[in-house]
């Protein structure tokens, strides 16, 4: 397993290449654009033209999903965006916060976080700002968010551990997230999990399901519920840049599972004595997505 600076390098570099080229050129989607090199990433993006406060220039398509449209933003909220690229998400929430609230996007990647503060600035959105920093050692204070949301962006960091806690330590008490993600049921092939092209296109760096849910458990969340779940399928031919044909025709059929999931869940306010769930409770908290609930 590559060290964790490692790693972080190779996602910033890619996602620098990223912000420097645009969508117009990407195409892109989750995780990066879709070249030939890289075509991965464009099979887990959700559409968000149609959504309110939605800005093309801010969507280079690096999503899953759609977080904001589950996270039950209010107006004057302050909403932190955790791997906020260009921005997208951030000025999706600032129409549900209005001017009255306040939104932070934090970005590791400088060029991500310039095109960010640029794309603000020609909207006019003063309560709107970007901080450069890594995810798993926010620039923010403790108890200082309504609500956090992130797509797609967890299962870059090495240490998915330590960004629960560092969500659990930023929000608020009775403060709440929703974060669309990709994980894993059943264990992908070593050749997909050590390739730099595939852990920064989301897939490579996601884990198991059961871990993901049983992290953000013991850490002290409550309410946990997963809002939306779909499930992620790799063409063959771009799994040939990786496996065999039988060792592609074994994966498709082996019940291995990549899905992205919204994961909705609280921080117990300062009276709660609320104990943990058990991870059999969790997974059966799931919400039906057609229902819109959560």
């Amino acid at each position: 397993m590559k060290k964790e600076q490692e790693l972080k390098d190779i996602v910033k570099e890619k996602y620098t290449k990223i912000a420097e080229q645009g969508k117009l050129e990407n195409a892109a989607s989750c995780c990066g654009a879709t070249t030939p090199s890289n075509k991965v990433y464009n099979i887990m993006m959700d559409d968000y033209s149609e959504t309110s406060g939605y800005v093309e220039d801010a969507d280079l398509g690096l999503g899953c999903g759609l977080p904001t449209a589950f996270a039950k933003i209010k107006k004057g909220d302050t909403v932190i965006d955790l791997g906020s690229g260009a921005g997208n998400d951030c000025f999706v929430a600032r129409h549900e916060t209005g001017a009255e609230g306040k939104v932070i996007g934090i970005d590791f990647t400088p060029v991500m976080i310039n095109k960010a503060r640029l794309n603000a600035e020609k909207l006019g959105y003063n309560n709107v700002e970007f901080r450069e920093g890594d995810i798993d050692n926010m620039p923010v204070n403790e108890n200082v968010a309504d609500v956090i949301v992130s797509n797609c962006v967890l299962n870059l960091v090495p240490n998915k551990q330590k960004v629960i806690s560092e969500i659990f330590r930023v929000l608020k008490p009775g403060g709440h997230f929703s974060i669309s993600d990709i994980v894993l049921i059943g264990e992908l092939p070593e050749a997909l999990k050590q390739d730099a092209e595939m852990y920064a296109g989301c897939v490579a760096g996601a884990i198991q399901k059961q871990d993901y849910l049983q992290f953000i458990n013991e850490t002290g969340f409550k309410n946990i519920s997963i809002q939306k779940e779909k499930p992620i399928s790799i063409p063959d031919d771009i799994l040939s840049k990786y496996l065999s044909e039988e060792e592609i025709n074994t994966f498709n059929q082996g019940g291995t599972g990549i899905y992205s999931i919204t994961v909705y869940a609280e921080k117990p306010g300062k009276t709660t004595n609320k104990p943990k769930l058990k991870l059999s409770e969790i997974q059966n908290n799931t919400c039906n997505p057609n229902t819109g609930c959560c």
